[in-house]
């Protein structure tokens, strides 16, 4: 499973944590009605960043990134004129597999991610689940990234400074679900807007992820079943006639035959 996101994540946040500052990254799901849709990766950090690291922007080689298949905007300076530095990537999704493994792929704090989806007759549900752990910078030193880099990014400064994941990251995680959400199997409150949103303790502990969704045949859909009906209802009266007629048109060229044929005798 790809994990490019979690060693940028990984590498920005050892980082900023250096540069006694924080990073601030935000997930977006949005599923689509007809469980298709996208997943944004957002990462923020303020000028405070670059005045302490000013070749940061420079220094970020993103190729594994969108040879991944994600698309990239930055990472630049925010459009606001606030200064910092502004990455966002984005993959969009066909299917509810897809979606998981691009979550999993994000690697910590998201644990256990998982999109899900399922019809029961008319109605559909989607369900998002999933946990947000981090304890410490170790989290994010898979194989590949000790490997690239020789081991735990700026271990022994971060060791040094005493430096935290609650001091240096904020993590957020927002979805937008189809349909109405169901507030007993969702643990957190939809905004105006609908968004639901997680964000990682800061104390180290473990915060679950839960959401449901379901989906009612829309108003202006309706229509379709009761017109599929009336179609097949067409359809086989369309094969009854044809049968019959065809059955009618059968037996009529063999009385027509007969006919003939007996005429043709008795002029005999």
């Amino acid at each position: 499973m790809n994990r490019e996101i979690t060693r940028l994540i990984a590498l920005l946040a050892c980082a900023v944590a250096l540069a006694a500052c924080q990073l601030n990254v935000t997930v977006d799901v949005v599923v689509d009605p007809d469980g298709t849709g996208q997943i944004a990766v957002t990462v923020l950090a303020d000028q405070d960043v670059l005045d302490q690291l000013p070749t940061l922007i420079d220094d970020l080689v993103l190729d594994d990134v969108i040879e991944a298949g994600w698309s990239v905007d930055g990472p630049r300076v925010p459009d606001d004129g606030t200064g910092g530095l502004f990455l966002q990537m984005t993959h969009p999704f066909r299917s509810q597999g897809e979606a998981t493994n691009l979550l999993r792929s994000l690697g910590p704090p998201f644990t256990q991610m998982e999109l899900g989806r399922g019809t029961n007759g008319d109605v559909t549900t989607n369900q998002l689940s999933g946990r947000f752990v981090l304890n410490g910078f170790d989290d994010f030193a898979d194989a590949d990234l000790v490997a690239s880099v020789g081991g735990q990014p700026f271990a022994d400064e971060i060791a040094e400074s005493g430096a935290t994941p609650a001091d240096s990251l904020n993590v957020r995680l927002q979805a937008l679900l189809p349909g109405a959400i169901d507030s007993e199997r969702t643990n957190v409150e939809p905004d105006a807007n609908g968004i639901l949103a997680w964000e990682l303790p800061d104390d180290g502990s473990t915060a679950l992820i839960l959401a449901q969704s379901t989906q009612q045949p829309g108003e202006g859909q309706r229509w379709a079943r009761p017109l599929s009906i009336l179609v097949l209802a067409a359809l086989v009266a369309w094969v009854s006639f044809m049968t019959i007629f065809i059955g009618y048109v059968i037996v009529a060229r063999f009385r027509r035959a007969r006919a003939y044929k007996h005429r043709h005798l008795g002029e005999r």
